[in-house]
């Protein structure tokens, strides 16, 4: 029996309408993509954020215009390094406004992925009163529909899974985000990236997504540098999880250098992504560009250092191309 009707049979996941096989492909706000059109592309990036919280948060806070102004200049010069696609991290409830990612993805010529899931980091200020209440099921439910009929009416569709969670021991609620996402992944094939920093929380996920039949590959640990023992990173990433060293708009660049030439060292550079987490356009406040981060600190900042150190261009392709393809290439990764 085919995969899919067998999963929706035994109340698993829902069935996928007839002619929505993406696999193999990315999806962008501009709809799926030959999985290496991607290009050279920064996995972890944010244009817009709004930390008002989930009860108060509207798109009504910000101009569309006014942001592609401000953040034109920023990636105009990632652009100049060689960035061809963005993902874009602003889950709902957080900022994410997925006409606002068309219109920069179009005036940019750039392809931008938007995301679906919910954070429930920051002791769950972000989460819509319904995660609460809703199981796991319920919850998936809510994020395939956006996989299958665009998010808040439009035609965009998800290109990842987007979740968070809060460091040490998981709570029951924080699990029931993770079980959601796996149940979304098997439904769509959709990466699921979680927000999570040290790494007992994200081992924990790890066992969570297996237990639901979910391969560890289909897992990024994202914020993984917030990670003190960094020796713990070939652990994850032999169990197959991307390992993503995502904070580089914010300094450590020597460190950066360090903990990727150690994996490198590993023969596991395949297994790690990179971004800066930079950005954060903030609406409601007194100057919304002031903390603005811009995308290139790698090039500038990291990259020299490595090459001093005899890094290859294809160490970068691997990094900046190579990766992001086959962690983000739409694919059911099953145990």
């Amino acid at each position: 029996m085919e995969r899919r009707r067998f999963l929706k049979l035994i109340g698993c996941v829902p069935l996928l309408p007839s002619g929505m096989d993406f696999s193999g492909r990315v999806m962008t706000v501009e709809g799926p993509k030959a999985a290496g059109s991607l290009g050279k592309t920064l996995i972890h990036e944010h244009f817009l954020v709004d930390f008002i919280g989930a009860d108060k948060i509207s798109a009504t806070r910000w101009n569309r215009q006014t942001v592609r102004k401000a953040v034109a200049p920023y990636i105009e010069k990632a652009k100049s390094e060689g960035i061809q696609s963005i993902m874009d991290c602003t889950p709902a409830f957080l900022g994410r406004d997925v006409h606002l990612l068309r219109e920069i993805s179009r005036e940019h010529t750039i392809h931008i992925l938007t995301n679906t899931g919910y954070y429930g980091a920051v002791n769950n200020k972000y989460l819509p009163k319904w995660a609460f209440t809703e199981t796991e099921q319920q919850l998936a439910d809510r994020w395939i529909r956006e996989f299958e009929n665009g998010i808040e009416g439009t035609d965009i569709r998800p290109g990842f899974i987007k979740i968070g969670v809060d460091s040490g021991k998981l709570s029951e609620l924080h699990k029931k985000l993770v079980r959601a996402a796996a149940i979304t992944h098997l439904a769509t094939g959709l990466t699921i990236c979680s927000h999570t920093g040290p790494a007992p929380a994200a081992f924990e996920q790890i066992e969570l997504i297996k237990k639901m039949g979910v391969r560890p590959d289909a897992f990024v640990w994202v914020h993984a540098q917030a990670e003190p023992d960094k020796n713990i990173y070939p652990k994850a990433a032999q169990m197959g999880a991307w390992v993503s060293l995502d904070g580089m708009g914010w300094g450590e660049f020597e460190g950066y250098a360090t903990w990727l030439s150690q994996l490198k060292s590993e023969e596991l550079l395949n297994r790690v992504l990179i971004s800066h987490d930079a950005g954060w356009y903030t609406p409601g406040t007194n100057n919304s560009m002031k903390s603005f981060v811009g995308y290139t600190n790698f090039f500038e900042k990291i990259q020299p250092i490595l090459r001093s150190n005899g890094w290859k261009n294809s160490d970068f392709d691997q990094l900046l191309i190579k990766n992001p393809e086959e962690a983000f290439t739409i694919a059911i990764r099953k145990l």
